[in-house]
């Protein structure tokens, strides 16, 4: 967490990874009902890492390159 914090600049924190966390929030906050406090950080880290990975993907694939 802190490298990725550290590696990008504010701006690209909040246009690549807030859209992103806000979305497996909700997703955990709606869905994931384990009550255990541990396994539902854990799904929510999981979703957010799995929502990353694809928004980042889809992003590379329509970036043009040069």
């Amino acid at each position: 967490m802190y490298q990725l914090i550290h590696s990008l600049t504010v701006s690209d924190l909040f246009k690549r990874q807030l859209p992103v966390f806000v979305i497996a929030f909700f997703i955990a906050e709606l869905f994931y009902k384990f009550h255990s406090f541990i396994l539902e950080t854990g799904a929510f880290l999981i979703t957010w890492y799995v929502l990353d990975a694809i928004v980042q993907r889809v992003v590379s694939r329509k970036a043009p390159t040069t």
